[in-house]
């Protein structure tokens, strides 16, 4: 399964799409953020997915997670999200 990646800068409309299609054809999503921008981005997309995805019968859940991700020769600390049916 992909890993979606989100930025400060991602669009949530966007992400939120991606979610929802990599849910409907994997059966979870995962999702990571660094940084408060971004992990807000994700939340936000994350609450959209859940809209789009309830109208299809699916209701998800989000969990949190945290993790270690290496950029450039430095660990960064990752909040990675598991969207999942319930």
């Amino acid at each position: 399964m992909e890993l979606i990646k989100v930025s400060a800068t991602s669009r949530s409309t966007a992400v939120a799409g991606a979610i929802a299609g990599v849910v409907r054809e994997h059966g979870r999503a995962e999702v990571q953020a660094i940084g408060a921008g971004a992990v807000n981005q994700a939340v936000k997309a994350a609450a959209i997915a859940r809209g789009y995805l309830l109208l299809d019968g699916i209701d998800v859940v989000l969990i949190p997670s945290f993790g270690e991700v290496d950029i450039d020769g430095a660990e960064r600390t990752a909040v990675k999200f598991t969207i999942e049916p319930r």
